[in-house]
């Protein structure tokens, strides 16, 4: 039985992402997966049950949420605890993969429970942390290296395609030799950071006229309807899977849009869309989202949905699987967990 933490001292980091990749590759080599999120005084914004059952529908695995999510606060030790709940879950596995919070220094009290279970299920550890930009090293490195021997090493995510070689470059030869192995840098995939139409409908309190069966369908681009020298549908037609966000007063711009390649149209200012709009929303099966935002505020909203964005959509698997396939150092990672490749 092979036990593996992918911890992060950063929230939204892809953590999720890299258990999901790992746990499907995995389980295509025939492996028997499992599962586990504790819940371990986190943070206001994460979301450890929704991670678990995305995750468990992504592995199909056969255990409830609860059992995947347990709550490791109060009672007992957090190792007995723990070592419990890896029980529960681990029966007929080959392995199981934890997810975590490591805190930004090892003093945290995040990173101590994060070593208390590590140490508690003898678990190796990958740590993932998003790029900033002229990154060439991990940012929370003496939190990392306080998992001593159980850490495997380290994953960068979402690093620009431009700053891909460079990066890849500078961290080889930083941590080369030294105390944590780069196991892998991950592009930043537009398709991976896609929302979907109903959750950027949430997102700018928006209300949806129409299709609403269409509101998983995914956005990988904005657009707004600004003032431009080409027509409209030039400018539109420059992005497919995009979201397009167009003034109440401005019809022809939102005509323009409907005849492009776009996921849904965004009308901001609280004015409703003539009648004529709906019309061709319907007829192009194109979701229409009012909102009493302006324009600034709903750009606003989607960036911030954007830094938020989670892994949880069945759609982005195949995409996932390629990307690691192509950047991941797998063969180290199967070597560090004791599996053959």
């Amino acid at each position: 039985m092979v036990a593996l933490l992918i911890v992060s001292a950063q929230e939204a980091a892809g953590k999720t992402t890299v258990a999901v990749g790992l746990g499907q590759k995995l389980l295509d080599e025939g492996k028997k997966v499992g599962y586990l999120r504790p819940s371990v005084g986190e943070k206001p914004s994460d979301s450890p049950a929704g991670d678990a059952d995305f995750t468990r529908q992504a592995l199909n695995l056969t255990e409830e949420v609860g059992l995947l999510s347990p709550s490791l606060a109060g009672g007992k030790p957090l190792a007995d605890k723990v070592r419990q709940a890896y029980i529960e879950v681990s029966q007929n596995k080959d392995l199981v993969i934890i997810e975590g919070y490591c805190g930004p220094t090892p003093d945290d009290a995040d990173s101590k429970a994060a070593y208390e279970i590590a140490e508690a299920l003898k678990a190796r550890v990958i740590v993932v942390e998003n790029y900033a930009g002229g990154q060439s090293a991990p940012q929370y490195a003496a939190s990392y290296l306080g998992f001593g021997e159980n850490l495997l090493g380290f994953i960068l995510n979402k690093v620009p395609q431009r700053e891909l070689k460079r990066t890849c470059e500078e961290l080889t030869s930083r941590l080369s030799g030294a105390e944590m192995r780069i196991l892998g840098v991950l592009p930043e995939e537009r398709a991976l950071l896609a929302f979907t139409v109903g959750e950027l409908a949430e997102q700018i309190k928006g209300e949806m006229l129409n299709n609403g069966e269409k509101s998983m369908a995914l956005v990988e681009s904005v657009m707004t309807g600004a003032m431009c020298v080409d027509s409209g549908l030039d400018y539109f037609g420059r992005k497919s899977n995009k979201a397009v966000v167009v003034r109440h007063d401005r019809p022809d711009m939102q005509m323009a849009a409907l005849e492009t390649a776009t996921r849904c149209l965004v009308i901001s200012g609280g004015g409703e869309p003539i009648d004529y709009v709906r019309f061709k929303a319907e007829e192009k099966n194109i979701p229409v989202i009012m909102t009493q935002n302006d324009t600034d505020t709903v750009i606003k909203h989607i960036e911030a949905l954007l830094e938020s964005t989670r892994f949880h959509q069945d759609k982005k698997l195949n995409k996932l699987a390629e990307v690691m396939q192509a950047n991941l150092d797998f063969k180290a990672i199967y070597a560090g967990m004791g599996l053959a490749t």
